[in-house]
């Protein structure tokens, strides 16, 4: 029997025998926001008017039912109704999500067959990370990445904020960083920084659908663009034989402080660790962006800070965790930074390292250091780069995307790991979650981000979700390709990569 067209694939589920639910006539009843959501969702894939209101004694209904674990849900259909029962208002989004995949065009007629799904999530925290800074994205494509990232159950956006090429946060405590540090982008391009008040925008659209906003300001590496509002804050650029071959291969020149820098060469730029005016600083940053955040986390980066002395390195990070912390936030870094001895505080770290094992000694060298950071934290979000980096191309010739993760990164390396083998010795229980992150020194547009997210996002936002004895590579192939109408009606302009076996056409 073909799986039922759901991704990721739910705990239990099971077609039942009898008639499906006809769309035509259905009314909603229930759970106000959830039910606006499934009358945006039908609408756009079925092209009927949204569903009427009901009350509630027979079509589509929508209840949170306390008891069960957070974000589970169950969901019953036969031919006389729907039952979306939540355990708290995201298990009942999260089951809307579901009923709207399971909708199908069956002759003359929309309808949803008769089953019985039982689900509820493996991992707390499974995320995307949209890099903002190598090229600004507005307000109107993050909240696009948002509806994309709820269909999936993902429940986090990681916003890379700052950068080398810009600093894209507007803050009352330091204008001058919007200011002077916002113009440009990658190649030259345009820049832009969100105002307060955007970014209260975001984290508010991303709350009504579920979704936990985390900021990163990445320190005390990636701070070029610091130096163009505050130069007494930056060091020199450190000018390596990688940052000159990068130059030489991309384009954009070599850094040079007090002008912005357009290139995609990494580890030259440092903050100033033996100034204390870097810490007022920090604690201003920190401390207002803390306050425009109602989630609990605050990325602080700590990565490829290859132009700051080691020693000074380590301790510019418990300062600046301890900063982060003193606003009542839980800090995350790179796993770079949670390799520092003795933080004075728990942080998050996110392994950005292989999922695969390396042959070579020198990768194989890096990754064991990568998995002793990530063991020594508190917990672990998992981002393995020839994994879930998005920004990857999933095949040669890709027309956006890099391919410094091993080469290109196909669907089935992005499907075909398993989260408790990556870091050897962490336990499942120390594992916070999954996080995609796509960085965009290609990408300049949503269509960029659809390309390379889709259909990959679905293949992480599976490992995240369910658990590791129901996932199937030949069952996701089917299931992700019934997932074709319903992006298709959405506009995500996914790219249709082998094997997947894609519909001729898209009902």
């Amino acid at each position: 029997m073909p799986a039922l067209p759901l991704v990721p694939v739910p705990v239990r589920a099971a077609t039942l025998t009898g008639a499906p639910f006809p769309l035509a006539a259905a009314t909603v009843s229930g759970h106000a926001d959830a039910a606006a959501e499934l009358r945006r969702l039908l609408a756009a894939r079925t092209g009927a008017a949204p569903i009427a209101d009901g009350d509630g004694a027979a079509g589509i209904r929508l209840r949170i039912v306390a008891g069960g674990a957070p974000e589970s849900y169950a969901l019953r259909v036969d031919e006389s109704g729907v039952d979306v029962a939540g355990a708290d208002a995201a298990g009942v989004f999260y089951g809307v999500q579901s009923l709207v995949q399971l909708a199908r065009f069956d002759g003359d007629a929309w309808v949803v067959p008769a089953v019985d799904v039982a689900d509820a999530p493996r991992f707390a925290y499974r995320g995307m990370m949209l890099d903002v800074a190598r090229h600004f994205h507005p307000v109107e494509t993050v909240t696009a990445v948002i509806d994309r990232i709820a269909l999936l159950k993902l429940n986090h956006l990681h916003l890379h904020l700052t950068d080398d090429q810009g600093w894209r946060l507007g803050l009352r405590a330091r204008p001058e960083l919007a200011d002077r540090a916002s113009e440009t982008a990658i190649g030259g391009d345009a820049g832009g920084a969100y105002t307060r008040e955007q970014y209260a925008e975001i984290v508010a659209y991303a709350a009504a659908r579920h979704v936990t906003i985390v900021p990163e300001i990445d320190v005390p590496g990636h701070t070029h663009a610091v130096g163009l509002a505050y130069p007494e804050l930056a060091a020199a650029p450190v000018i390596t034989a990688d940052v000159r071959e990068t130059a030489e291969r991309f384009g954009g020149g070599l850094p040079e402080p007090g002008r912005p820098y357009t290139g995609l060469a990494v580890g030259f730029s440092s903050l100033r660790t033996d100034d204390e005016r870097t810490y007022d600083f920090l604690a201003d940053v920190f401390g207002e962006l803390a306050a425009l955040t109602p989630g609990p986390y605050v990325h602080l980066g700590g990565d490829e800070s290859l132009g700051t002395d080691p020693a000074d390195y380590a301790a510019f990070i418990a300062r600046a965790v301890d900063i982060v912390a003193a606003t009542g936030k839980t800090p995350v870094v790179w796993h770079e930074a949670a390799g520092v001895a003795d933080l004075p505080c728990d942080v998050v770290a996110q392994y950005w390292s292989f999922a695969h094992p390396s042959t070579d000694p020198e990768r194989a060298a890096v990754d064991a250091a990568a998995a002793a950071a990530a063991r020594s934290a508190a917990s672990v979000i998992l981002s393995p780069a020839d994994a879930v980096y998005l920004d990857m191309k999933p095949e040669p010739g890709f027309p956006v995307g890099l391919e410094w993760a091993g080469g290109p990164t196909p669907l089935a390396d992005a499907y075909g790991w398993e989260p408790a083998a990556v870091v050897p010795g962490l336990a499942e229980e120390d594992i916070l979650g999954i996080e995609a992150p796509l960085w965009t020194e290609t990408v300049r547009t949503l269509a960029d981000i659809d390309a390379l997210a889709f259909p990959r996002l679905a293949a992480a936002a599976e490992i995240a979700w369910s658990p590791a004895g129901a996932r199937s590579w030949e069952s996701f192939l089917e299931r992700v390709a019934a997932q074709a109408g319903l992006w298709t009606a959405l506009g995500i302009g996914f790219a249709p990569l082998a094997p997947v076996p894609w519909p001729k056409a898209t009902p």
